[in-house]
């Protein structure tokens, strides 16, 4: 049995260590060493950590820097339905679109100003685009609306 004992002094670094070390052993393959600054657990606690601290911008761009090549499949749609629950919450009322190109990759695109012709990247998961990027709402296919029942249409 192992005991695990927290110092008073710096009981809430070690208490966040060992939830990322408990969370990285869930979620490893058992092939691959996970390095917690970059593994999608840390990174899924990171952005859960400033969402709940009302940091929506910050939880986003916590997503962006993610490796999803390495990741497991569980992984990936975690990773996916936290990023999408944390745009949904920052892009409520807007006319925000999703685009998902592939598993574990999405981008939040909100109009650019022009109309509807272009759109600009305002949220990025797995994909190499840079918040800002401008994009024509033509060259995109499978845009759905980020949130339910926006302009009629329903899906989840």
């Amino acid at each position: 049995m192992t005991t695990i004992t927290l110092e008073s002094t710096s009981s809430a670094g070690r208490l966040e260590e060992l939830v990322d070390r408990l969370l990285a052993a869930l979620f490893r393959d058992g092939t691959e060493q996970a390095t917690p600054a970059l593994s999608p657990v840390k990174v899924v606690h990171e952005a859960r950590r400033l969402r709940q601290s009302g940091d929506l911008d910050g939880a986003l761009a916590a997503f962006s820097g993610v490796d999803t090549a390495t990741a497991s499949a569980p992984q990936l749609r975690w990773l996916y339905a936290e990023w999408l629950d944390i745009a949904r919450r920052r892009f409520a009322g807007s006319d925000a679109v999703l685009y998902s190109p592939a598993t574990g990759k999405a981008a939040a695109l909100v109009p650019a100003g022009d109309g509807n012709a272009t759109l600009q990247v305002a949220a990025t998961l797995g994909m190499r685009w840079q918040v800002g990027k401008v994009a024509s709402r033509r060259s995109l296919r499978g845009l759905k609306p980020l949130h339910k029942n926006n302009g009629g249409e329903s899906w989840s």
